[in-house]
């Protein structure tokens, strides 16, 4: 599923060369077709198995005053609560949500995981309209994938306040194995405590301008290295002074109560903008059993690491006393925290670290796919590169050269397999999420497991390999909510 340095260095160095020549996007133009219209998407669903139920939903995005540890700040939510309150269904179930828009500027609602309608996928300019301020949206489609998924905006900077809750979907034929599920997700704040989000993005810009002027960073644009300060060499760009669990502080936690050798189902979602997290919980042995709603063969492990997007479940037996939940970001200082109690006693400090954290963090790269989670074993019709560029001076993320204004669009044909060749030319990680679409890592058939959202490594690659079964125009992008606000997005667009 990963190459080895050298293969890497030598593959992606060719890479960029043809690509700063234009082939690329020579190549893809030049395959031709007309892009395909509304009438295969309509096809595409009416297609869709379904269970004949209808569930709806109401959903309000709101501006909301929120406690954070004993710190009132003022935030935008869905509903009235941190976070949203979560979506229920079953895979085939039709699922209608009449959204309103309460906030001050327009916004839009991704249904990030879901391999939905086109039309329904929530990216103003692509997709769906934005929602105007005061305007209403009705969401119609219904939900093919079962597993562990999320909601969130595609405006902007919007994701790094307060905008995002889970959507369950659940599986019809996966039996209940659990005394009880738990939803976790982990979130990077900065809204009212420091810099807006917006504030902090402009902030990158100038200081990237700044270094590239006084060549003091050390951006060297496609192969960006960082250099505006030490974490930006593996962790993020912004640094947070608080991270939360389920919209809780370290010193105000979520608290998850239980009995002790009870069997737990957690669903592990990671919704910050620009933070990855080692993940443990105190005194246990975690088993991932899904990644990104598909089964994985079940890995036990003492502490998982999962970037911006990544959904994982997890399963766990629970001992008796109060243990600390620690997600450690990487490259940052900080903790998040929750804490699980099955009998009295006291919790450890807020600041306690648990020794399941002094290990190496388990990855993708360990996982494997589950018993028929993978896709049908084909030879790719076609073979597309998706190079990850940029520095931080000047502040500039890009995929194939150019930033998303200047995209060259990947493209697929319906039935069709396309193996993406992803490379990261940049000495930081990119969480990269493709809309409407799950894909293997590695070769369709093979042992990699099924995601939807993938972490790249600095200086590695991977590749993908994606059934062209939802026509449409979908995003690809860095789900660092900055980079991808600073360019780093293209699409996948089917062709007739």
């Amino acid at each position: 599923m990963t190459l080895s340095r050298r293969n890497f260095i030598a593959g992606a160095l060719g890479t960029v060369a043809v690509g700063a020549g234009g082939a690329i996007g020579l190549s893809l133009r030049s395959r031709g077709g007309e892009p395909i219209g509304a009438s295969a998407i309509a096809a595409a669903e009416k297609a869709r198995k379904s269970s004949g139920t209808i569930r709806n939903f109401t959903l309000k995005a709101q501006p909301l005053d929120v406690d954070l540890g004993g710190r009132t700040v003022r935030t935008w939510a869905y509903g009235d609560q941190l976070m949203g309150a979560p979506l229920r269904a079953t895979a085939g179930d039709r699922v209608k949500v009449a959204f309103s828009n309460a906030l001050p500027q327009p916004t839009s609602v991704h249904w990030h995981g879901l391999a939905i309608r086109n039309d329904m996928d929530g990216v103003p300019g692509v997709t769906t309209p934005e929602v105007g301020a005061g305007r209403d949206f009705a969401f119609d489609f219904i939900v093919p994938n079962a597993g562990t998924h999320w909601f969130h905006p595609h405006t902007g900077l919007q994701l790094d306040r307060g905008l995002y809750s889970p959507f369950i979907i659940d599986d019809p034929n996966e039996p209940s194995k659990y005394d009880a599920e738990w939803v976790v997700m982990l979130d990077d704040w900065t809204d009212g405590i420091d810099l807006s989000p917006d504030q902090h993005y402009a902030k990158l810009i100038a200081d990237g301008k700044a270094a590239a002027k006084d060549n003091s960073g050390m951006g060297m644009g496609g192969m960006g290295m960082g250099g505006m300060n030490s974490m930006s060499m593996d962790g993020g760009d912004v640094a947070y002074s608080m991270y939360l669990i389920n919209g809780r502080p370290t010193n105000d936690p979520a608290m998850f109560a239980a009995k002790p050798g009870q069997r737990i189902r957690l669903r592990l979602i990671n919704a910050s903008a620009d933070t990855i997290y080692d993940v443990a919980l105190a005194n246990h042995t975690l088993t991932i059993t899904h990644a990104d709603g598909y089964p994985v063969r079940p890995l036990q492990t003492s502490n998982l690491r999962i970037g911006m997007g990544e959904r994982y479940d997890i399963t766990l037996s629970l001992a008796d006393g109060v243990f600390p939940l620690v997600a450690r970001p990487v490259g940052k200082s900080g903790l998040a925290r929750a804490l699980v109690r099955t009998a009295s006693g006291s919790a450890p400090a807020a600041g306690f670290i648990p020794s399941e954290l002094k290990g190496y963090a388990t990855t993708i790269g360990q996982l494997r796919a589950g018993q028929g989670s993978g896709l049908k074993a084909r030879t790719p019709d076609s073979t597309q590169d998706l190079i990850l560029s940029g520095s931080m001076a000047p502040y500039v993320w890009m995929i194939n050269d150019n930033t998303y204004e200047n995209t060259v669009p990947l493209t697929i044909r319906e039935g069709t397999l396309t193996r993406l060749r992803l490379r990261n030319m940049t000495m930081m990680p990119h969480p990269i999420h493709i809309h409407g679409h799950s894909f293997q890592l590695g070769a369709a058939g093979g042992a990699g497991p099924r995601k939807d959202t993938v972490l790249v490594a600095p200086m590695d690659g991977l590749d993908i390999d994606l059934l062209g079964d939802n026509p449409g125009k979908w995003m690809v992008h860095c789900h660092n909510a900055y980079h991808a606000e600073a360019g780093m997005m293209t699409r996948l667009d089917y062709l007739a």
